[in-house]
């Protein structure tokens, strides 16, 4: 039986999603069972636009969803996006593999990628809204059974 690593992707910023994803993919590739569960503003990772934006969402929920944008910032020194542009463009220089990459590898070594219902339906995510490599949508019950199995739990 495989040793289990999951990681609570609780964050929304660049740095830390690589953080997640780096640790993800080297756990994956070491033979461990990877589950990621995306909650509130970690959901932003798996946005497929910028703006998730339905009439079904009251007000509030379109509001989180215009303040919480898919174009990720950095948790320090974000200095209105200039701070994940210089990120990126630190990382490509010193042929640090992007957040796009590390999740594509992610998903070629079977990193698994739960998004937390109770989040999605406090801020109107949709289904549709996430990109199509989730592989279930649970709660906190479901989660906390998974993690229960796990040597590591991580809280990003």
């Amino acid at each position: 039986m495989k040793d289990k690593m999951t990681i609570i992707m609780f964050s929304g910023e660049l740095d830390k999603g690589i953080a997640a994803f780096t640790l993800a993919t080297t756990a994956a590739a070491s033979n461990m069972d990877v589950t990621i569960f995306f909650t509130f503003w970690g959901l932003n990772l798996l946005k497929k636009s910028a703006y998730t934006i339905t009439k079904s969402q009251n007000i509030m929920q379109k509001m989180f969803n215009i303040m919480s944008t898919s174009k990720l910032p950095i948790s320090k020194l974000n200095m209105f996006g200039m701070g994940a542009w210089m990120m990126k463009k630190l990382m490509k220089k010193t042929n640090m593999a992007s957040l796009e990459e590390l999740m594509k590898v992610a998903r070629e070594l079977k990193v698994k990628y739960v998004a937390c219902t109770t989040s999605c339906g406090v801020l109107g995510v949709k289904r549709e809204d996430l990109v199509g490599e989730v592989d279930d949508y649970i709660g906190a019950a479901a989660y906390l059974a998974e993690a229960k199995e796990a040597k590591i739990n991580l809280f990003i």
